[in-house]
C-alpha cells in the first residue's frame, strides 16, 4: 500500500511541516490556557491517528483488504489535524514531525518484509481460488488488531472462566511448552486464510480455533495419534465421516486438508454449543472426551459449570487437562503483550507457484532457505500441500500452494542458479555411492618350489601312478524354502507404524503389500494385513 502524499492548501504536507519546523521557538506565539487545551487535543488526535495507521499496517501484512481503507482513513485524520494545527494559535507543526518519522519508518519496515513477495515477472502471484477464499466482509480484524495493541478485553474472555486451572495452563504454555506455542502460531498464520473464514462465518471465536489447534496438533497437518485421530483438528475416523471427512477415493484422507478440517470442526463445536447451552468448557470436554458423556453430564447436573466438582470429576484426566490448556492457549493468543509474548511476524499472504521443473518438497525446502522464518519453509509447504509426500517428486508444470514470500524465494533461488543446483545435488545424493568396493587383487607373494617339472610331464606321471576312480557329481543344493508371508489382524487403535515396530517391518513395504496410501495409511479394526518384509 503506497503511502499517500498529504497536502495542506496545495503544499505537500511533509514539506510544509519541514519548513515550519525551521521557525525558531523564540518566535512562537504566547499561548493561553484555552489554546493549550486545544493544542493538546490536536496532539492526542495525531497520536490516535498514528495508532490507527499502525493497526492498518497489521491488516495489510495479514492480507486483509480492510487494511488499505483503514490506512487511508488514518492519513486523512492526520491531514485534518495538520490543517487544524496550522489554523490554531500557538500550535507548532514541528511538534508533530516525530509522528511522521515513525509512520514512514513503519511503512519502510513493512515494505522490506514484503520485498520477497514479487514474482519473476514483477507482479504478485495470485492465490489459487480453490486454495483460499477471501475473508468475508465482516471479519472483525480491525477490532482484533486494535485489541492486540491495547490488550483490551475480548468477547471470548466473557465466554470462559479465567481461573487457576487456566492460569496453570498459561504457565505451561509460557515455559516448557513455549516452543510449541510459537510453532503453532507460525503454522496457523500460514493456514489462517483457509481456516479462519470457516469459523468466522459460523460465529465462532478465532482464539478458540487457535487454542484447539495448539493442543491437538501444534498446527501440523499430518499429525496422527495412536488412537487413529488425524489432521490439524484430530478427527477420529467415525466422527470425521459424520462431517464429510475421510478417504476421498484418490488415496487421500481429507482429515489432512486444512479447509475441510476447519469447516468440520466449526460445525462440530457449534453442535456441541447448541446442545450444551453455549458452554465452551463443556463443548471442549465433548470434543476431547466424547460428546455423549458431555451431554449426559450436562443433563444430570442441570447445566452446572464444568468446574463444579460433581461435573469436573465425571471426565477422564486427559479431558481435565485438555479444557484449561485450550483456553489458556486462546487467552495468550488474545493477550500476548500481557504475558510478554511477541509472536513472530510472517508474510503469509496466499499465492501459488507453477513449478518450472520437477521437484520435491525436500528440494524446495533446501533451495528456499530460511529467510524470514526460524525453521525454514518445509512445514508451511507440507501444510499447504498435504497431498504430496515430502520426498515424492512433483511434476514440472504443477501448481502448488504457497505464500507470496515463498513464491518470491522460489523464483529467486529454486528455478536456476547455484542454490538450485546445490539443492538438486543434495536431494539426489545416494549413500551407496560413498561406499568404496575395490576390485579383487591377484596374489603377489613368493612360493617356495623344488625342481621344476614341465606340466605335461607331471600330469602324465600322475595318471600312470594313480588308478582312475569315477568322480561323483556334486549334489544340488536344496533351495531354501521361502518364508511364508504371515498376517496380522488389526486391533482397536492400532496404527501401521505401531504394527511395523512390533513385527520389525519396513513401513513402506508393508503399506505397498497391503495397498495402503500415504500419508494416512488408514487402517480399520479387524483388517487383516500381510506382514510383507517383516523380521519377526
Amino acid at each position: 500500500m503506497p503511502v499517500p502524499v498529504l497536502f495542506v492548501r496545495g503544499w505537500p504536507l511533509l514539506a510544509l511541516a519541514a519548513m515550519l519546523s525551521l521557525v525558531p521557538e523564540a518566535h512562537a506565539q504566547r499561548v493561553s490556557a484555552r489554546d493549550r487545551v486545544k493544542i493538546e487535543a490536536l496532539e492526542q488526535r495525531m497520536a490516535a491517528a498514528e495508532k490507527r495507521y499502525s493497526a492498518a499496517l497489521v491488516l495489510v501484512n495479514n492480507a486483509d483488504p480492510k487494511g488499505k481503507n483503514e490506512g487511508d482513513a488514518a492519513l486523512e485524520d492526520m491531514e485534518d489535524v495538520i490543517s487544524a494545527c496550522v489554523a490554531q494559535k500557538g500550535c507548532q507543526v514541528s511538534n508533530l514531525l516525530p509522528t511522521y518519522k515513525r509512520l514512514l519508518k513503519s511503512r519502510a519496515d513493512s515494505q522490506d518484509s514484503e520485498g520477497d513477495a514479487i514474482a519473476g515477472d514483477g507482479g504478485l502471484l495470485e492465490a489459487d481460488p480453490d486454495h483460499v477464499s477471501p475473508l468475508t466482509a465482516d471479519v472483525p480484524e480491525a477490532a482484533r488488531a486494535a485489541a492486540l495493541l491495547n490488550d483490551k478485553r475480548h468477547a471470548f474472555d466473557s465466554m470462559v472462566e479465567y481461573n487457576p486451572a487456566v492460569q496453570a495452563g498459561i504457565r505451561r504454555w509460557l515455559t516448557d511448552m513455549r516452543p510449541a506455542l510459537m510453532t503453532t502460531y507460525e503454522n496457523y498464520q500460514n493456514l489462517r486464510a483457509v481456516m479462519w473464514p470457516e469459523w468466522e462465518k459460523r460465529g465462532l471465536p478465532e482464539a478458540l480455533l487457535f487454542g484447539i489447534m495448539a493442543k491437538e496438533s501444534n498446527g501440523r497437518v499430518h499429525a496422527s495419534s495412536r488412537a487413529g485421530a488425524a489432521g490439524l483438528m484430530q478427527f477420529m475416523p467415525a466422527t470425521g465421516r459424520r462431517f464429510g471427512l475421510g478417504p476421498d477415493g484418490t488415496g487421500f484422507d481429507t482429515r489432512f486438508d486444512a479447509r475441510s478440517a476447519a469447516e468440520a470442526s466449526a460445525t462440530y463445536i457449534n453442535e456441541r454449543m447448541r446442545e450444551l447451552n453455549g458452554n465452551v468448557e463443556l463443548s471442549l470436554a465433548g470434543y476431547n472426551g466424547g460428546e455423549g458423556r458431555a451431554a449426559r453430564v450436562f443433563r444430570q447436573s442441570a447445566g452446572q459449570s464444568f468446574w463444579v466438582d460433581s461435573v469436573y470429576n465425571q471426565f477422564p484426566g486427559e479431558t481435565k487437562d485438555y479444557v484449561p490448556m485450550v483456553i489458556a492457549a486462546a487467552w495468550i493468543f488474545l493477550h500476548p503483550q500481557q504475558y510478554g509474548v511477541e509472536f513472530p511476524k510472517l508474510n503469509a499472504q496466499p499465492a501459488t507457484i507453477r513449478l518450472a521443473k520437477s521437484t520435491t518438497i525436500y528440494e524446495l525446502t533446501i533451495c528456499l532457505g530460511s529467510a524470514g522464518t526460524r525453521d525454514g519453509y518445509m512445514r508451511a509447504l507440507r501444510n499447504l500441500n498435504p497431498r504430496y509426500e515430502a520426498d515424492g517428486w512433483i511434476p514440472a508444470g504443477t501448481t502448488i500452494n504457497a505464500t507470496t514470500r515463498i513464491a518470491g524465494l522460489y523464483n529467486r533461488y529454486c528455478v536456476n542458479g547455484p542454490r538450485a543446483d546445490l539443492a538438486r545435488t543434495l536431494i539426489t545424493a545416494d549413500l551407496n555411492a560413498a561406499i568404496v568396493r575395490p576390485a579383487v587383487a591377484s596374489y603377489t607373494g613368493n612360493v617356495a618350489v623344488g625342481s621344476v617339472v614341465p606340466v605335461a610331464q607331471a600330469q602324465a606321471s600322475v595318471v600312470a601312478a594313480t588308478p582312475v576312480a569315477p568322480v561323483a557329481a556334486p549334489a544340488p543344493k536344496p533351495k531354501p524354502k521361502a518364508k511364508p508371508v504371515r498376517s496380522h489382524k488389526v486391533g482397536k487403535g492400532q496404527t501401521l507404524g505401531a504394527i511395523a515396530d512390533k513385527f520389525q517391518c519396513d513401513v513402506r513395504e508393508l503399506a505397498r503389500a497391503n495397498g495402503l496410501k500415504a500419508p494416512a495409511y488408514a487402517l480399520r479394526q479387524g483388517q487383516v494385513l500381510k506382514l510383507q518384509g517383516c523380521g519377526k
